[in-house]
């Protein structure tokens, strides 16, 4: 009674037990099915989005750049074949001056410009002629020409001998052309010794520095003799032609024989 009793209690047990060990089988086996399926989703959500973004980088390349200027179709793509150059010895610089060099073929050494010595100013117009006449100017203005600043108002005082004859504002102009031929001249002096385009006188912007390295810019009054034929005087000492003496107040101008004086005055702001 007793051995059969026991039989049956472990085959009871084993039953139970296998129950225990096929449930926990089973319940294993499930984890492992869906830790394969969510590998399996991962894996398959990583490839879509890899190829998602290979789809977009290759829409991205053939799209055209905005920034990118169009080429226009009548321009030729092919490039030019580069220019052929010459083998023999260039020819010296003094001889392309002087013009003794005949023109090179395309692709050498291009012939310099010959250098220009031909004037230039403000008042080089229509053929350094002016208007209506066939007068060629002899003065051109600098490049530097200014008119004075409206506090500094230079006069020429004009006597003969003792006596004030005329006065000139020069500060309403940067340039005086003076002279006998009244059609260019922007001052006539009428004697018979001087010249029809005689001197000028000239206010430039000049720029100058101190000993201390502080610049200060300044419009100042030049006088130049244009190769009169009697010459032009400054404080009774003749100047040289086609050079630019600077004017100080209380100097005084003669111009040919002339007993004429013309005298600097800037008056006190």
């Amino acid at each position: 009674m007793s051995h059969s009793s026991d039989e049956g209690y472990s085959r009871r047990r084993r039953t139970g037990d296998d129950r225990d060990g096929s449930h926990r089988r089973r319940r294993d086996r499930s984890r492992e099915d869906s830790y394969r399926r969510r590998d399996r989703d991962d894996d398959h959500s990583h490839r879509r989005r890899r190829s998602r973004d290979r789809s977009q980088q290759r829409r991205r390349s053939r799209s055209p750049d905005p920034k990118r200027r169009k080429r226009s179709p009548s321009v030729s793509r092919s490039r030019s074949p580069p220019a052929r150059k010459s083998r023999g010895p260039l020819p010296s610089q003094n001889d392309q001056f002087r013009g003794e060099v005949a023109p090179q073929a395309a692709g050498d050494q291009p012939v310099k410009e010959k250098p220009n010595f031909k004037p230039t100013g403000l008042l080089a117009k229509e053929a350094n002629t002016v208007a209506g006449t066939s007068t060629v100017l002899k003065y051109h203005e600098p490049a530097e020409a200014r008119k004075p600043p409206a506090k500094e108002q230079w006069r020429m005082y004009v006597f003969r001998k003792k006596d004030l004859v005329d006065t000139v504002q020069l500060y309403q102009r940067s340039c005086w052309l003076m002279g006998r031929d009244q059609t260019v001249t922007d001052l006539k002096l009428e004697h018979p010794s001087i010249s029809k385009q005689h001197a000028v006188i000239q206010f430039r912007f000049q720029t100058t520095t101190n000993e201390y390295g502080d610049k200060t810019n300044k419009v100042k009054p030049y006088l130049i003799d244009l190769e009169s034929a009697n010459g032009t005087k400054l404080n009774g000492k003749a100047i040289g032609t086609s050079r630019y003496v600077q004017l100080v107040d209380g100097d005084v101008i003669s111009f040919g024989d002339s007993e004429r004086e013309y005298v600097m005055m800037l008056p006190p702001p």
